[in-house]
């Protein structure tokens, strides 16, 4: 049950972070990865900064919705530096 909730959450996550970045990630199974991984790096992030952490759904996309955002300004900051 917890892999369903985490794709859950990373759909919502990647969706809501590629439409506020204006990302044109690559598909719904993109979106669903960058934000399972943002969930990663939000949870890491919020604990490096101290902030609690909310357990709650709301709280789990806001924390996974906030790294993938993290994940794509690094990706466009990265492929802005190659060219």
């Amino acid at each position: 049950m917890d892999v369903l909730f985490a794709v859950l959450i990373g759909a919502i996550a990647g969706w809501l972070a590629g439409i506020i970045m204006k990302s044109k990630s690559g598909g719904v199974l993109m979106n669903i990865i960058l934000g399972v991984v943002g969930g990663f790096v939000g949870n890491w992030l919020f604990g490096v900064l101290g902030f609690a952490k909310n357990g709650s759904f709301l709280g789990s996309i806001i924390t996974a919705t906030i790294g993938a955002i993290v994940l794509i300004a690094i990706g466009k900051y990265l492929g802005a530096k190659k060219k």
